[in-house]
């Protein structure tokens, strides 16, 4: 896509003089670049931009551009882009806003059958600063992060925080409504992009999640970490859900799942963003989990200890207080870190407090604290480790060299402890392996069961009837008390569909058949073993990012609880561990008040089983065992629900 982001002549069609328009912001920044391109500028008018006057149609230009910007009126984009085709365009950047979705799709597949390619529509333009490319409303300073988003004005946020944090844009990108180009597609072009060190990523909605996913792993795998910022969760999908496991994995769950397949990082705000961004930016490439914090004031370390401590970051020792040692020898500073950052016990240092306003306060020392700005950076260097500073001031001499020396300076302790918190990177992606489809159809209980223990789920022993008189027979060699269920329903308990603890299994199949009517009714051994943790193991096909597998404190008020991790399917038995460690209830599979611990092994196992079904079996839609029950001596499944993916979904 290099007539996109380096185009060798460009039109800004619909470039206008006054300044309170797009086109005018097009056509300026357009003209910025004009020592690299040629430059068109077409307006019916005749306007005249900074000296350089327009031309009133494309078909008047001297040559047919690489790249047309177009900012005109929704009616008259489909003439203009048939125009522009027929002069031989490669590549269009749709500013215009207030097309029909079908429209928009009737002009990507022009497009796309001339050869060409289109941003947009509803983009708020592109920006690249190593090829002088400014085609987009707003300023931008360059840099090296590279901002990809689905809305152009948060964009220029994102854009703008950055600055105020002394970073700046390699490229900008507002895909809009991605009628051709995709956001993935622009993610992979900063695979390659030299001056792309970091990306932040905005998006609303996810069309492909497992190409986005890959394509974020491969910047991560070309040193390029991602950020990624996204909308809240969609209760249509919790309705939509007919498992406790779709209720309770709708939405961002699933996308924090992904994140952490592809080793990105997910925030909740732009400020968010541009902070974990500056840390990706500045520090080294280094787990942090383990922090020493030193600072010139006892309150501001107490505080930033407490504050990292809340973020999950571990203290080894106290905060070190200069005590006024800087004022004195403002040396003192980098002597203090130094043996903390060669010591090999702690991951990173945080400096909390009044260093880095000394230059600016004081203009006599401004010198002697550059010259400490300078120590630390060779500090960082010389010992792969990060120094984070948060500092009192939020703009200085001393700041800014802080940044370009490689340290990430903050303006509150806060943004460190949020900074620091979400920098460890992840484990990579693993990819499904989808099966072959097969037709649509339902799994009745014992199907289920069946289905879901072929894949390593473990059951214990169970039997079909179909009246109560067929109940001896079936339950000999079993032993009570037993578990009767009405096998056709998916959610037995809300109508009295189970029994539990039944020591006539006849007379409950007859009672239950009384109330609910003929069908297949399941008895099932009891599973009586004390010190069991109920589990809820799901797995669904989420619209965007395909099989994901879910794990939480389960049994019938699994909801309640909302207790949950999710990632991408299939996990291996290691990321489910590591799941259920994560859950907030982890403590109850630990040893609970001196209890024995469950056997995780056990449990993951089933978690990795489930996982590998609905990765590989494409023709279903949801699967969930509630409860797992797992103990000290293994874990045993005691329900089943497999749901049939619908034709055409």
């Amino acid at each position: 896509m290099s007539e996109l982001f380096d185009p060798a002549s460009v039109a800004v069609v619909g470039a206008s003089a006054n300044p309170a328009k797009w086109g005018y912001w097009l056509a300026r920044g357009a003209l910025r670049g004009s020592h690299r391109r040629k430059v068109h500028l077409v307006n019916r008018s005749g306007a005249v931009v900074d000296g350089v006057p327009s031309v009133p149609s494309l078909d008047l230009l001297p040559e047919a551009p690489e790249l047309a910007v177009l900012c005109v009126p929704a009616p008259a984009l489909d003439g203009v882009v048939s125009q522009a085709l027929d002069l031989g365009v490669r590549a269009f950047v749709a500013i215009t806003a207030g097309l029909e979705r079908e429209r928009e799709q009737e002009l990507a597949a022009r497009v796309r059958a001339a050869g060409a390619r289109l941003v947009g529509p509803n983009s708020l333009g592109v920006y690249d600063s190593t090829t002088a490319l400014e085609l987009a409303w707003g300023t931008f300073t360059p840099g090296s992060l590279g901002i990809v988003s689905q809305s152009g004005q948060l964009g220029l946020e994102l854009a703008g925080l950055a600055a105020q944090a002394g970073m700046g844009v390699s490229r900008f990108v507002s895909v809009g409504d991605q009628v051709d180009v995709t956001a993935a597609e622009v993610l992979a072009g900063l695979a390659g992009h030299d001056a792309t060190a970091a990306v932040l990523l905005y998006l609303e909605s996810f069309h492909d999640g497992r190409a986005l996913v890959e394509t974020l792993v491969r910047l991560r795998e070309a040193g390029k970490p991602a950020v990624v910022l996204t909308v809240g969760a969609s209760r249509a999908g919790r309705e939509a859900a007919r498992s406790h496991t779709g209720a309770l994995t709708a939405g961002t769950e699933v996308v924090e799942a992904a994140c952490r397949a592809a080793g990105a990082v997910l925030v909740q705000t732009p400020a968010q963003a541009v902070d974990v961004a500056q840390f990706l930016v500045h520090a080294p490439a280094h787990r942090v989990e383990t922090v020493a914090v030193v600072g010139d004031s006892g309150g501001q370390g107490a505080l930033a200890a407490d504050v990292l401590t809340r973020h999950g970051l571990h203290l080894p020792a106290a905060p070190i207080d200069l005590a006024g040692a800087g004022e004195r020898d403002m040396a003192a500073y980098a002597q203090v870190i130094e043996p903390l950052l060669a010591s090999g016990e702690v991951d990173a240092v945080v400096l909390t407090g009044y260093f880095a306003s000394y230059g600016a306060d004081t203009p006599s020392l401004a010198a002697a604290e550059l010259e400490v700005v300078a120590a630390l950076g060779d500090l960082v260097r010389r010992h792969g480790r990060p120094v984070v500073v948060h500092s009192m001031t939020r703009d200085s001499a001393a700041v800014r060299a802080l940044r370009e020396r490689g340290i990430p300076v903050y303006a509150t302790i806060d943004q460190v402890g949020w900074a620091l918190a979400r920098r460890s990177p992840a484990a990579p992606a693993r990819a499904a392996t989808p099966g072959a489809p097969s037709p649509g159809r339902g799994w009745g209980y014992l199907e289920a069961r069946a289905l879901l223990s072929g894949y390593g789920v473990p059951y214990g022993r169970a039997v079909g009837v179909k009246s109560d008189g067929e109940v001896a027979a079936a339950v000999r060699g079993m032993r009570g008390p037993y578990v009767v269920k009405a096998g056709w329903l998916e959610h037995k308990t809300e109508v009295g569909g189970v029994a539990v603890g039944a020591t006539d299994p006849a007379a409950a199949v007859r009672e239950m058949r009384e109330r609910l009517g003929e069908g297949e009714y399941v008895v099932e051994e009891l599973d009586g073993r004390d010190g069991v943790v109920e589990l809820v193991v799901g797995g669904r096909r989420d619209p965007s990012f395909g099989p994901v597998v879910a794990v939480g404190i389960g049994g019938t008020a699994s909801e309640v609880y909302a207790d949950v991790t999710v990632e991408l399917a299939p996990v291996d038995p290691g990321t489910a561990e590591a799941m259920l460690r994560r859950l907030r209830g982890f403590p109850l599979l630990d040893g609970w008040r001196g209890a024995r611990g469950a056997d995780l092994r056990a449990a993951a196992e089933a978690v990795a089983a489930v996982s590998r079904l609905v990765a590989e079996r494409d023709d279903v839609a949801e699967c969930e065992v509630n409860p797992l029950r797992v103990g000290p001596d293994g874990a045993l499944a005691v329900d089943a629900l497999v749901v049939a993916r619908q034709e055409g979904r």
